[in-house]
């Protein structure tokens, strides 16, 4: 988001470091946006951690197989706000605001901002109150259960026959 360049994206990573000082079992998974304005400042800050992936884009499948082996996904874009919650996984929207209010409204995200100790402290949450991270995990998903496909394909079926 281009809300985030400059400082706020350098808070983000100062907020990624301390959630992996804090917890040493951590690792992170960071698909890197093309654009040098977000490229450089995230590699420069974050590039040299022995716990920190930095990736190049990931294609759909591996974003969805990456989002399903993580414990929770930090992230500023939308899509992300909405495909999460598919898989079980607690979101914590690094922005100020969200175009996706209905899941911060449903439980399955939360609205963190871009201060490092607000990210700090909302990781911390997940990754040290079980039930919390539980709470938000199962939380319904104002987005669809993911049958949706299926639902469709009885439909058509049900059509299609004589």
């Amino acid at each position: 988001r281009r809300e985030n360049w400059g400082s706020p994206l350098e808070a983000i990573a100062e907020g990624f470091l301390q959630i992996l000082a804090k917890f040493p079992d951590t690792a992170l998974v960071l698909p890197l946006h093309r654009n040098p304005t977000v490229r450089e400042p995230l590699q420069r800050i974050l590039g040299n951690h022995d716990r920190i992936f930095l990736t190049e884009p990931l294609d759909y499948a591996q974003l969805v197989g990456a989002i399903a082996a993580c414990h929770f996904v930090l992230t500023d874009s939308g899509g992300l706000q909405e495909e999460a919650p598919s898989l079980g996984k607690p979101v914590l929207v690094l922005r100020e605001t969200t175009e996706r209010p209905e899941a911060i409204a449903a439980g399955t995200a939360r609205l963190v901002g871009t201060e490092s100790h607000s990210i700090l402290n909302a990781a911390s949450e997940l990754l040290s109150q079980p039930n919390l991270y539980q709470r938000i995990a199962t939380a319904i998903n104002p987005f669809g259960d993911g049958h949706a496909s299926e639902r469709i394909l009885e439909q058509v079926i049900r059509f299609l026959k004589p």
